[in-house]
């Protein structure tokens, strides 16, 4: 069965629109740095990666 269509506030004619206020999440929050934390982690992993295997051996 499909889902009834929920009804949004209309503002009066002459108001503003409301903003739509909501909680900001962490993953939204973190996407626009990808580019620049993927390669500093994927830097670090391999650094970290590489020190193991040397004092492993």
């Amino acid at each position: 069965m499909s889902s009834p269509a929920v009804p949004t506030p209309r503002a009066a004619h002459g108001s503003p629109a409301p903003a739509q206020e909501y909680e900001q999440d962490a993953v939204e929050a973190i996407v626009p740095m990808m580019p620049i934390v993927l390669p500093m982690v994927g830097g670090v992993l391999m650094f970290l990666l590489a020190f193991i295997a040397v004092f492993i051996a």
